[in-house]
């Protein structure tokens, strides 16, 4: 019998079972399409720091120190872009001026107050990480699991992202759509991860569809614009209304886009909670059962951090961050 069950192959599941797996511990994991599909496959792959969670930069150093190969790393940094002076004081930085931004990223708009730039932030191919992060492990995929009661193993991970709640019912978790637009290759257009500072904001409001100008340049020299939020339940359909308002807001911050050929437009669903963290922790209610889910977007950027928490819970040893603020035990 294996020693673990991790129940989805996104990156918190893979990165779960990479950690214990690396711990000695026997681990399998159970996906129901293929591994990296579903939330993980339609996120923007941002690793990014917010000063109010001590998880992020957990996590993001964890990756960095990691450094896997072949895996679309790019320390490019965040700037995070003020239209009024106040805004700069939202999060932790260095402080760029208005003449400083432009020559940081040419072609955003003129008149911006300016923006904080954060250095260790950056990008990664989520996909191949993911695969990476199982590389060597067992994974059966195309698995679907509809109980978790039926599976034998002392310790059963739920890393179904917004999907959990299916499998252990009273997990507050709910689907929050969001769009993203990849462009045609328009090398040097933007050189950082660029998002107005209004973004936080909108990431952390449960309610009405709301847009926030977000840009990031790939490897290919493609563009992935961003990004929107809606309470829609499961329906993935794309919604011109929202779709239309999110490229308005970014030609708006950088008109450059408007000559830009949109190639391909996708819609995902990000696993919400009410208070905006995550569940990492033990289930109260069943024993050996174990949640590592509610990231909702930065799921990618915390990934690394959740599975060595995990890891470090599961074997009953003291973890490097406080783990109650992600304590299932919350609800």
């Amino acid at each position: 019998m294996t020693d673990v069950i991790v129940v989805g192959a996104g990156i918190i599941g893979a990165a779960c079972a990479y950690y214990l797996a690396q711990e000695g511990l026997s681990v399998t994991v159970l996906e129901a399409e293929f591994a990296g599909a579903g939330t993980t496959a339609a996120g923007m792959g941002h690793v990014v720091v917010f000063d109010d969670d001590p998880l992020s930069a957990y996590s993001q150093k964890l990756l960095w120190s990691l450094a896997p190969p072949d895996v679309g790393l790019d320390r490019c940094g965040t700037l995070w872009v003020a239209e009024t002076p106040d805004q700069l004081s939202m999060i932790g930085g260095e402080l760029l001026d208005e003449k400083a931004l432009r020559e940081a990223e040419p072609a955003l708009r003129p008149g911006l107050a300016g923006a904080l730039l954060v250095r260790s932030d950056g990008v990664v191919y989520q996909p191949a990480l993911t695969r990476w992060l199982l590389a060597g492990l067992p994974v059966k995929e195309h698995t679907r699991v509809e109980r978790l009661d039926g599976l034998k193993a002392d310790v059963i991970v739920n890393a179904t992202g917004a999907w959990a709640p299916a499998l252990t019912p009273g997990l507050p978790i709910i689907p929050r759509k969001g769009h993203l637009i990849v462009t045609d290759r328009v090398p040097g257009l933007c050189r950082h991860q660029v998002a107005e500072l209004g973004y936080m904001q909108s990431a952390k409001t449960l309610g009405d569809a709301c847009v926030a100008f977000n840009v990031q340049p790939r490897s290919t020299g493609q563009v992935l614009i961003g990004s929107s939020r809606e309470l829609v339940g499961w329906d993935a359909s794309i919604n011109r209304d929202v779709l239309g308002r999110m490229v308005r807001r970014a030609v708006e911050f950088m008109p450059a886009l408007a000559g830009v050929t949109a190639l391909r437009v996708w819609t995902g669903f990000r696993p919400a909670t009410p208070d905006h963290r995550p569940y990492i922790g033990a289930w109260p209610a069943t024993p050996g059962l174990w949640i590592a889910a509610g990231h909702e977007g930065l799921g990618i950027t915390m990934a690394l951090g959740t599975g060595r928490l995990l890891t470090d819970l599961i074997l009953g040893r003291p973890p490097a961050i406080d783990p109650a603020p992600y304590s299932p035990a919350r609800i």
